[in-house]
């Protein structure tokens, strides 16, 4: 029999059906009227996936905040003191872009949470999902860009301390270059961030990942699904991990107000299924955060985030 090391997870050929989704929209978030947040995102699309009968309730489990401790395997002990205590300077509130407040602090612990979990339930199901999360632009010192703490970094660094993982691939297609993920994961051999963005959205400065592929402003279906295919084959045979995190943002949708790309929903739910048949073809176990989405109307978010979780079930047997 061939011998596998401690660090890479057992394959496995299809995953199995029962597999959580975790959530934390039971933490609210208070906000002042006309923020460009949206509110209520996630917690609508858990009550459509209930309702609609895509997703058994006992299949959903509530994350609880993330432990202190945990979180400093990706962020400062003088940036964590300084959330913890509210010291944080008004200059790093406006970075964050959200009004600070106790309520954001359990919040955003809860997202860290719901991702570490989602990560762990990834190597012993071969898919787990978040309905949220995806909070790539906190870096190890600062939150910026609506992220308080980077919920994957913490959920990757967890699993490389218990020996799970050898290799991980971030595939993130959020409509925003995940700069914090960049920055925290610079110079780490074992994870490769990967990213598909938007040339010039925000944040203006990017940081560089492994891979960075920028858009130009209307990018469409054709040429995004194009590019996602030929650069995914090409990162995924080149660093042949052992294990997934995909950030699928709703925000390159051509009605998303933060967006500047063009793709339909269609075109969306397609990205989604390159990347879960791609990963699936390699017995990749995948973790998935449903990422960044600002469409006018908000429906139009919480539909690509459904068909999100619609595809996840369909590679899992389950779907429609």
């Amino acid at each position: 029999m061939e011998s596998r090391t401690p660090t890479e997870p057992e394959p496995t050929s299809r995953p199995r059906k029962a597999f959580p989704y975790f959530y934390y929209d039971h933490f609210p978030m208070t906000l002042p009227p006309r923020h460009r947040y949206p509110r209520g995102r996630f917690s609508e699309v858990r009550r459509l996936l209930v309702d609609d009968g895509v997703l058994a309730g006992e299949r959903l489990l509530a994350a609880e905040p993330e432990g202190w401790p945990l979180l400093e395997l990706a962020h400062t002990p003088g940036y964590l003191r300084d959330v913890r205590e509210g010291n944080l300077s008004p200059q790093a509130i406006r970075e964050i872009g959200l009004p600070f407040s106790t309520q954001l602090v359990e919040r955003a612990r809860a997202a860290v949470s719901a991702t570490r979990r989602a990560g762990m339930a990834a190597l012993d199901h071969g898919l787990s999902a978040v309905i949220g999360g995806g909070t790539h632009h906190a870096f190890a010192g600062r939150g910026a860009g609506y992220c308080l703490f980077s919920d994957i970094a913490v959920a990757i660094r967890h699993l490389q301390r218990l020996g799970r993982v050898a290799r991980v691939l971030i595939v993130d297609l959020d409509v925003h270059q995940g700069n914090g993920n960049a920055s925290i994961f610079a110079g780490d051999a074992q994870v490769f961030t990967f990213s598909i963005h938007g040339e010039r959205n925000w944040p203006h400065r990017k940081t560089p990942g492994d891979l960075d592929v920028a858009l130009p402003d209307g990018t469409g279906d054709e040429v995004y699904l194009e590019t996602l295919r030929a650069h995914l084959v090409s990162v995924l045979d080149r660093h042949q991990p052992n294990m997934v995190f995909y950030l699928a943002g709703a925000d390159p949708l051509h009605s998303d107000r933060l967006g500047r790309l063009a793709l339909t929903h269609q075109g969306l739910r397609q990205r989604d299924r390159i990347v879960l048949e791609q990963c699936a073809a390699r017995n990749l176990p995948v973790a998935v955060t449903l990422g960044g989405g600002y469409g006018v109307p908000i429906e139009d978010t919480i539909a690509v985030h459904v068909n999100t979780v619609l595809e996840i079930e369909r590679m899992a047997g389950n779907g429609r």
